[in-house]
């Protein structure tokens, strides 16, 4: 989503720049700028990137839990000096009536379920779905941006298909017609997946968030707004 809008902002401002897609989604929004997908190759293929194509500014717009490729922008940044900044949603916090769990990470949210069966709402996205395997006693509802290419690795679930940005009435009618006892997400932050978290506080719901993980330090922008101006001094 804040790639998205900052291709678009790019675009309208003529700011030549190229938007690197990991290719982990099969239909990828059309884009007004150019576009590469694929991996880099780690640190050393980031950084002959960056140095093949002349690059003089790298913004990280990924997502929050995507680590691995943050930290690698953090390092062939700091190998090429090319000036960084990571684009990210401020993460959510909880307020009144939200009954959080907090989680460090993906091991410790699938050791948290261990119990009773359960409907979960397992909301976070393909990339993670064989870890609960290791508890295959719940009932598990996925929602996923792109059909799956193979079933599941979990015995009892259901499947819905949906690219957000979602409502919160429609969250809500999708916990009820479930039976949703219990939802698991990341801590992605932003709005498109907000409604959620909203709508296991009208149910009365418990949620089970799994906290960010650790990138090295980095300047950081909440807006396109302030990545434009970081760009454009």
């Amino acid at each position: 989503m804040e790639a998205s809008a900052l291709a678009r902002a790019l675009a309208e401002a003529g700011i030549p720049a190229t938007l690197s897609y990991m290719g982990r989604v099969e239909r990828p929004k059309q884009q007004p700028i150019p576009v590469r997908i694929g991996g880099f190759g780690g640190v050393p293929g980031l950084v002959s990137y960056l140095r093949d194509h002349q690059v003089t500014h790298l913004v990280d717009a990924t997502h929050p839990f995507a680590a691995q490729m943050s930290t690698n922008a953090v390092h062939a940044a700091a190998q090429t000096g090319t000036p960084l900044i990571a684009l990210t949603r401020p993460a959510w916090e909880p307020g009144p009536g939200d009954l959080w769990t907090r989680v460090p990470d993906m091991a410790a949210a699938v050791a948290a379920l261990k119990g009773p069966p359960r409907r979960v709402m397992l909301a976070i996205g393909r990339m993670h779905l064989a870890e609960f395997a290791a508890q295959p006693q719940h009932h598990y509802l996925l929602r996923l941006v792109d059909d799956p290419t193979e079933p599941p690795p979990l015995p009892h679930h259901s499947v819905i298909v949906d690219r957000g940005p979602f409502s919160t009435d429609a969250d809500a009618a999708l916990m009820r017609d479930h039976a949703i006892d219990l939802v698991v997400s990341k801590n992605a932050g932003g709005t498109g997946s907000v409604s959620k978290l909203v709508a296991a506080r009208a149910l009365g719901l418990p949620v089970l968030m799994i906290d960010r993980p650790q990138i090295p330090p980095r300047a950081i922008a909440h807006d396109v707004a302030a990545v434009l101006d970081w760009l454009t001094p």
